[in-house]
């Protein structure tokens, strides 16, 4: 049996707003509504369902992205004044992080409108 993830919940308080800046700094675009859900999928058919709720922990996602959609993402980063870092405590503002152990792999980590640590990196060295 091989096990693929399907879909994800991300609670948010405005699933729509939250979808479309996801959706915005990917440069992917809104699917249509699923019930009570709004998904955006990503380019492994994974889902990520926003559903409104009004009290939840923020969680962490992380986007695979090859090095041009790094670049262009990155730019729409910058672009939108969001604030972005190079390590997941969000000490090192303005920063994008290169790892050590992965030669060329670079991201970068910033929040969403609800809280949500999004972090988008590249493959870096033979999976670049």
């Amino acid at each position: 049996m091989t096990v693929e993830l399907n879909h994800t919940i991300v609670p948010a308080r405005d699933p729509q707003a939250s979808a479309q800046f996801l959706a915005g700094i990917l440069g992917l675009s809104v699917d249509p509504p699923l019930a009570h859900f709004t998904p955006v999928t990503l380019a492994n058919q994974v889902s990520l369902d926003y559903d409104q709720m009004d009290v939840f922990e923020p969680h962490h996602y992380a986007f695979m992205v090859s090095e041009q959609e790094f670049d262009a993402a990155f730019a729409r980063i910058q672009h939108s004044g969001i604030a972005y870092y190079g390590d997941p405590a969000c000490q090192e503002i303005g920063q994008i992080y290169e790892s050590k152990h992965t030669e060329g792999r670079r991201g970068t980590y910033f929040h969403d409108p609800d809280g949500h640590l999004m972090e988008i990196l590249t493959r870096g060295g033979a999976g670049a």
